[in-house]
């Protein structure tokens, strides 16, 4: 059966079809994450930054997190490493390696993100930012 109506987060569990459309972006409507499926096994959306826009230190317990870059730049922060994410790259972030991105293009990033196992309550937010000393250390 497909469906095309409202889902209910973490209780998919038959086939359906989600127009990115149907979801709003959490920062104002236009930015921020978009969550397209939310469980029961993975979270699956997309992402926009806006020049200048970012995204908290944080970091996860158990989930891994994958971003795949489709439009514009950013900048990605994981524990001691500085990337610059382009587009066609995919950056794989394991469980416990906090990480932060901004945007320090002129144009907005956008993309795909992906992080499983399925638990929205395994997110620790962190205060650093870049030039702030080293990142601090998890467990």
């Amino acid at each position: 059966m497909t469906s095309r109506g409202a889902m209910k987060e973490s209780t998919i569990m038959e086939l359906f079809v989600k127009h990115e459309s149907e979801v709003s972006y959490r920062f104002g409507g236009v930015s921020g994450p978009k969550y397209l499926l939310r469980g029961p096994r993975s979270d699956f959306g997309l992402v926009i930054l806006m020049p200048g826009e970012d995204f908290q230190t944080h970091y996860h317990r158990t989930i891994e997190e994958n971003f795949f870059t489709l439009e514009g730049n950013v900048d990605l922060y994981v524990k001691d490493q500085h990337l610059v994410l382009k587009p066609g790259e995919l950056c794989h972030v394991p469980p416990l390696h906090p990480h932060y991105l901004i945007n320090r293009g002129d144009v907005p990033w956008k993309a795909i993100f992906v992080k499983a196992p399925y638990n929205p309550a395994d997110k620790a937010n962190l205060d650093w930012l870049p030039g702030n000393g080293p990142m601090p250390e998890v467990s």
